[in-house]
């Protein structure tokens, strides 16, 4: 029997394992409750539908990011705030990976969700706070591609050989670099 204190987190970890095996669509509270080894009224006694879980899920493992947005807006619109912005969320994503994963593998089912608006929302925000006041066009791509980026490049490097705080920090480097260069106006890239 799981320890009263950490039944809920138990239930997270294991039903995101499942989602992400057999999909979100295709995993039944049963199986959640049979993989825990608890019976389904312990399982509902904490949540009462998949989608409870999942919410829950996104909700506690993307407060981090929900912080940072919230220290972002207190701070000073400068260069090295935005450096700072994109270094914590860097942060925030390798913590919250294995949801990013089920979110980028389940895009439609998270489209359906609330939880899809509330990642869309973050994302929002998190773009208006590293973008350049009436930057070009270019360069407002340039800072929603650092976002990008760091999504992406979560995902093309995880079945890449190498130390992951490694590749992290060079996902981290090339976001940095997109975003400085819109806020620098320096746009000769010619090889």
């Amino acid at each position: 029997m799981m320890a009263r204190g950490n039944t809920r987190q138990r239930i997270q970890d294991v039903a995101l394992e499942l989602f992400a095996e057999q999909g979100y669509e295709k995993t039944s509270l049963r199986e959640i409750a049979e993989k825990l080894d608890v019976t389904k009224a312990a399982l509902y006694y904490h949540f009462k539908t998949k989608e409870d879980i999942l919410v829950s899920l996104f909700r506690d493992r993307t407060a981090p990011i929900d912080e940072l947005i919230t220290w972002a807006q207190g701070q000073p619109s400068t260069l090295e705030t935005k450096q700072e912005i994109l270094r914590r969320y860097s942060e925030a994503l390798d913590t919250a990976s294995p949801l990013f994963r089920f979110m980028q593998e389940n895009q439609g089912t998270v489209h359906k969700l609330s939880i899809g608006e509330s990642f869309k929302d973050r994302m929002l925000s998190l773009r208006e706070l590293i973008n350049v006041p009436d930057a070009s066009l270019a360069d407002q791509v340039r800072c929603m591609s650092a976002l990008f980026t760091m999504h992406a490049g979560m995902f093309a490097l995880k079945d890449a050989e190498g130390d992951p705080e490694e590749k992290r920090k060079a996902v981290l480097e090339v976001a940095t670099e997109l975003m400085s260069q819109a806020h620098t106006g320096i746009t000769d890239v010619t090889p």
